[in-house]
């Protein structure tokens, strides 16, 4: 199931540099994996944007033909005083930059990278969907967006009858911050997958998501890296109970039970590695069959 994966390449390029980069995605490739997720903005604080870009396109040029799919966003790179945002005329400029730097001609998916809303959502629901209808962009999908703007964008495209928003970008794992809690590195309000958005995917088949940071951070095998103060609660401890016991069954570390549980519910679970081993882990989830009564145990913890 590699190819369910997707291999997030947020540093490429930067505080990851251009062997390992590579060696990440050859890996990745070998394993079965095809998407690639980036974004014009990667990574503006630690280095550059575009920096991740340029080194997907370096590796495409010295693959040529190489069978993978690419993702990218447009919206929160920094301007002025503010962001970006999703106006016509930005992500058509900074969907040709991508491309540039790319070398390609089309993304499989491009995102809306976080809410912009003092663009008119009809302007939104245009200019995405005219780029599907342009064969510029595969699938289109909505990142840090609460549900309530999913579903209005949803029904502004059937009235205009554009193509949709059809893919969700959120952060999500096995455990969840108190709610209300302040997550530290985390700044989209409405970047949390909830209850909502669960229920929003069980009665809406087509929309699938894709699920950042599901690791979060590597806390789940890291003593050094604990989980942040937020997700201190008695929920947080019947789930780490429950995950420990189900990877000791299975022979795998926590994080790798965690990865092949969101896989079991139909989420990609995009994966950040810093080296090849640590990406061969992720594959390795991906093999990883939950039998009925873990994945009943790890969905309702005693």
């Amino acid at each position: 199931m590699a190819e369910q994966l997707v291999l997030g390449t947020m540093y490429f390029g930067g505080r990851t540099d251009a062997a390992t980069s590579h060696a990440l995605i050859d890996r990745f490739v070998e394993a079965g994996g095809r998407m690639l997720d980036t974004a014009n903005c990667y990574a503006f604080w630690a280095g550059g944007s575009g920096l991740s870009e340029a080194a997907l396109g370096e590796w495409l040029r010295a693959k040529p033909g190489a069978d993978v799919e690419l993702a990218s966003k447009v919206g929160v790179n920094p301007a002025g005083d503010g962001i970006e945002g999703l106006g016509v005329a930005v992500v058509r400029r900074e969907l040709a930059a991508s491309l540039e730097r790319l070398g390609r001609e089309r993304l499989d998916v491009y995102w809306a990278h976080g809410e912009d809303r003092s663009t008119p959502d009809e302007e939104v629901v245009a200019t995405f969907g005219s780029l599907v209808q342009e064969g510029l962009v595969g699938r289109i999908g909505l990142s840090n967006h609460p549900t309530w703007r999913v579903e209005r964008f949803r029904q502004l495209a059937s009235q205009q009858g554009l193509p949709a928003f059809d893919l969700l970008q959120l952060t999500t794992s096995y455990v969840e911050p108190r709610p209300g809690a302040a997550v530290e590195g985390k700044d989209h309000p409405y970047g949390f997958a909830n209850l909502e958005t669960a229920d929003y995917l069980a009665t809406h088949p087509d929309v699938q998501l894709w699920a950042y940071s599901p690791l979060i951070q590597g806390a789940f095998d890291r003593e050094d890296r604990p989980l942040p103060s937020a997700y201190d609660h008695p929920g947080t401890t019947a789930r780490l109970a429950a995950l420990g016991a189900v990877a000791s069954e299975v022979g795998a570390k926590p994080g790798q039970v965690v990865l092949a549980w969101l896989l079991a519910r139909g989420v990609r679970p995009i994966i950040g590695a810093s080296s090849v081993a640590q990406l061969d882990e992720a594959i390795e989830a991906a093999s990883l069959t939950l039998t009925g009564d873990q994945r009943r145990r790890l969905d309702e913890p005693a």
